[in-house]
């Protein structure tokens, strides 16, 4: 037997993709019909919506208010990823009844092994109508996708095709690029990123992008552009893992008296999350699959696996628990326990290196941004859209001025090109400190004179000594001045001015800005 005969078929995967979750998850909440346009928005911005409000011109990325003046009839509702797990808890029970072993990647996405189902159904067209028609019968629309390995399975989902054995680099080559950051559930956040670098190199699919030497991507960029080009090849985005689970992870805790109440169930999961994770940065590892088991006073167990893109974090574990038990206890899925939960246990099914996981600035996991972003977002939902702004690198020649100011959410893109020619710009480093309202001061030659910018760009003397309020210091040296000639075609806008960089006794650096009105402290350096 030859060495090609002996090799072992791959695994394929079958992906089922539930277009459109969020918004068909507030439908089903709002009890509308599938002809009402659904819009969901986070941050004031439109984050999905349904068939008939994309026929009504709505788009990703709208603010609310465009929406609501393109389709007037259209139904708004926020995002709520609690009720879209708890109502996608239903489709993914229906899928398990069919063809155990299911894996959920999000709401609206699942994964599941391939070859029971064939072998039980007789063919991957077979498995693909059932798993359909079960979807179906809960009134959920779903494409199917089936490929060797995971992340082409579910971009197959997306095109609703079957991708023959040992073909999945084909079936990618000709997608555009950005399919690589299509789907949240396998990609980091930071893969738009590479996406928009890869179309500036000249890339546009997925094939070009293939095509690059292994060697060169791994030498020049991350280790998530290294997994987005295993998975242009057709390859699984990270390769076999030899590193065993380590011994007593599982955690669980009893209950008693039994949980009935979802907020009971959260609290519950909440902690036994952060002793899971104890005990994984303990062991110098991270999760990526996690088993989530429920025992009832019935003697009832429900398990239910969730895969994640990257390493959980201790929110990232809660929040899945919490969905998960939600499901199960509020569901109207025919699964639903009929006793109280008695026991529930956090299993890790697959383990990385830790050093996969971003610390995070007090010694934990990566989870602080994602609390600072929902704080964010909550206090946006309070006081409006515009109330909450996060700073953005514009394009300008002064510090003040390349700070654009954008609402949370919105995308981060300022109004100038920070990287065009900017005449007169200030070189680095940036001052550590820039003042709202600089403060006047008076710059002063080795004979008490004034110092000002000529005409010509040029310090009329040399500075000796500052002077800011009732105190002076000794200038020990400076750099520049950097002239400022903006707007000279609008006399009402027109400006010319000079920025200063100056060093004080005792090392104390300041940037100082000559105007109409004089010397001004622009910034402080640290």
């Amino acid at each position: 037997m030859n060495d090609s005969s002996s090799r072992r078929a791959p695994a394929r995967v079958v992906a089922l993709w539930c277009p459109d979750w969020p918004a068909v998850a507030a439908a089903t909440a709002a009890e509308l019909p599938a002809t009402v346009p659904v819009a969901v928005v986070s941050a004031n911005r439109v984050v999905a919506c349904s068939a008939s409000a994309r026929a009504a011109g709505i788009r990703r990325g709208l603010r609310r208010r465009e929406a609501q003046a393109r389709c007037p009839e259209l139904h708004v509702a926020r995002s709520d990823p609690d009720l879209e797990a708890r109502t996608f808890e239903v489709v993914v029970a229906a899928i398990d009844a069919v063809a155990p072993g299911v894996e959920v990647l999000r709401p609206g996405l699942v994964v599941l092994a391939a070859r029971g189902a064939v072998r039980w159904f007789g063919s991957e067209e077979a498995a693909a109508e059932v798993l359909i028609d079960a979807v179906a019968a809960n009134g959920v629309e779903c494409q199917v996708g089936v490929a060797d390995e995971l992340s082409t399975a579910v971009l197959a989902a997306r095109r609703n095709a079957l991708v023959p054995t040992g073909r999945g680099a084909e079936f990618l080559a000709p997608l555009p690029v950005s399919y690589l950051a299509v789907e949240p559930a396998l990609a980091a956040p930071r893969r738009a990123d590479t996406v928009d670098l890869l179309r500036r190199l000249g890339i546009r699919t997925i094939g070009a992008f293939a095509a690059l030497s292994p060697i060169d991507v791994a030498s020049r960029f991350d280790a998530d552009v290294v997994a987005a080009h295993r998975s242009a090849r057709g390859l699984p985005e990270r390769p076999p893992s030899g590193r065993p689970i380590p011994p007593d992870l599982t955690v669980e805790q009893p209950c008693d008296p039994p949980v009935e109440r979802v907020d009971a169930a959260a609290f519950a999961g909440r902690a036994l999350a952060e002793l899971l994770h104890t005990r994984l940065a303990a062991a110098g590892v991270a999760c990526t699959r996690l088993l989530v088991t429920a025992r009832t006073g019935a003697g009832e167990e429900l398990a239910r696996t969730w895969r994640c893109a990257e390493p959980l974090t201790p929110e990232g574990t809660a929040d899945r628990v919490r969905w998960q038990l939600d499901g199960w206890l509020t569901g109207r899925n025919t699964n639903r326990p009929t006793a109280g939960i008695v026991l529930l246990r956090l299993e890790p099914v697959e383990v990385v290196a830790a050093g996969a996981l971003q610390l995070g600035l007090w010694g934990g996991v990566g989870d602080e941004d994602e609390r600072a972003r929902r704080a964010l977002v909550r206090v946006q939902g309070l006081l409006g859209g515009d109330a909450v702004r996060i700073g953005v690198l514009g394009g300008g020649r002064g510090p003040t001025e390349r700070i654009v100011l954008v609402p949370v959410g919105d995308e981060a893109i300022p109004h100038s090109d920070p990287d065009a020619p900017w005449p007169g710009r200030l070189p680095p480093p940036a001052p550590a400190l820039v003042l709202h309202t600089p403060p006047a001061i008076r710059l002063d030659d080795d004979v008490g004179n004034p110092v000002s910018v000529t005409e010509r760009g040029l310090l009329s003397g040399s500075p000796a000594r500052l002077r800011w309020g009732s105190r002076s210091w000794t200038v020990i040296g400076w750099a520049g001045p950097w002239p400022v000639d903006e707007y000279w075609w609008d006399p009402a806008a027109a400006r010319c001015a000079a920025r200063l960089q100056v060093l004080l006794e005792e090392s104390r650096a300041l940037l100082v800005f000559f105007g109409a009105d004089g010397w001004r402290v622009e910034g402080v350096y640290d």
